[in-house]
């Protein structure tokens, strides 16, 4: 059986691994944009492509580093809101329930 993240070449599959596609096309922007930039001003081949280059890694890693970022506390805020609903059912109706008045006599 075939893995459903490789590809035939073995190398992993951009769509399938999360912040890679939008990362990888985020450092595509970024390399045009910064080579184009850098020729336009000094129209030196060879240098706007090596400018290039290093703004498609640079814009790919920050891009890839953020998404990564955000995903991570995204999962986080989803776990702290599971627990609290988790206990929310756990001790409603109970003493221990924040949301029932402290001191009144009805149950």
């Amino acid at each position: 059986p075939h893995s459903a993240v490789k590809s035939f070449s073995g190398f992993p599959r951009i769509e399938k691994i999360p912040c890679a596609r939008d990362a990888v096309l985020h450092g595509a922007g970024g390399s045009v944009a910064a080579g184009l930039v850098h020729f336009l001003a000094t129209s030196r081949v060879k240098r706007s492509c090596d400018v290039g280059m290093a703004g498609f890694v640079l814009t790919t890693l920050g891009s890839w580093f953020y998404c990564r970022y955000n995903n991570a506390k995204l999962r986080s805020q989803q776990k702290m809101i599971q627990d609290g609903i988790k206990n929310k059912v756990m001790y409603e109706g109970t003493n221990l329930d924040p949301t029932r008045k402290r001191g009144s006599g009805t149950p």
